[in-house]
């Protein structure tokens, strides 16, 4: 009832008349039945943009964080997000990713629209960056579809790190739906997953027409995050030994395995 009002008479009309918000292909977006939508990201208000522009209800899965704030502002936050259709999504990998991952399953055997940010956290520079696989994985063991979706100059309207929005147009691209129903006997196969989820973020990159970094946003905001706290000659601590990948496990292995 909380997202309906929000949506429809308080917060929904004062976004449209602000921000005038313009929308191409949402009639991919299907009136009934259960579909992911995968969509880059770009800032804090995309979760609260796309879902304003789609007729059906879309839970998302958010970062774990925004449900465990303290003090006052720490439970308004978390209040929201419950009271928005939002999942907490643990993305530290392992048993609690799994764990956030069947709560999408939940939504998707219900038949809703689930909505996924495959990079699994915001853009540091509007790039768009290599996907994690938990979006294969939901797509392929629910036997739905994938619906991408670009947004477009979210970044410019609330850029990491601000708390009051500029006011400007914002705009988003619904993709056609994609099918991996050829996959379905395939759901837990790796490279089966990495394919599907690298097929969606192509799709978002042609949307978007953003540039692509074959690499995790996650690992670049650790670099980013260890170049401002250098040791002796430059060395970044966010590295491991030789320059390993910080969040890569064992042999290179794909850290986003199980999560999203």
């Amino acid at each position: 009832m909380f997202y309906w009002v929000m949506k429809r008479i308080f917060l929904g009309p004062v976004l449209r008349l602000l921000f005038r918000p313009w929308v191409k292909g949402l009639d991919n977006v299907p009136a009934e039945g259960a579909a992911i939508i995968a969509s880059n990201h770009l800032s804090f208000s995309d979760s609260i943009f796309m879902p304003l522009m789609v007729p059906r209800p879309v839970v998302f899965l958010a970062k774990s964080e925004y449900f465990t704030g303290t003090g006052v502002k720490g439970r308004l936050t978390a209040m929201f997000f419950r009271l928005t259709n939002q999942l907490p999504m643990d993305r530290s990998g392992g048993a609690a990713s799994a764990v956030s991952l069947n709560a999408g399953m939940d939504v998707l055997t219900s038949g809703g629209l689930l909505g996924i940010y495959p990079e699994g956290t915001r853009s540091p520079d509007a790039r768009l960056y290599r996907g994690k696989v938990g979006v294969a994985r939901l797509a392929l063991q629910a036997g739905v579809p994938v619906i991408p979706v670009a947004m477009i100059g979210t970044d410019k309207v609330q850029p990491i790190g601000k708390r009051l929005p500029n006011i400007r147009r914002i705009g988003m691209i619904f993709g056609a739906p994609l099918d991996f129903s050829q996959y379905a006997d395939q759901a837990d196969d790796r490279l089966v997953q990495r394919k599907v989820t690298d097929e969606i973020m192509f799709e978002l990159m042609r949307l978007s027409g953003q540039e692509y970094v074959d690499e995790y946003a996650a690992v670049v905001k650790l670099r980013l995050a260890g170049a401002e706290t250098a040791g002796p000659e430059g060395e970044d601590p966010a590295a491991g030994p030789e320059g390993k990948d910080p969040a890569a496990g064992p042999e290179g292995k794909d850290p986003a395995a199980g999560a999203l």
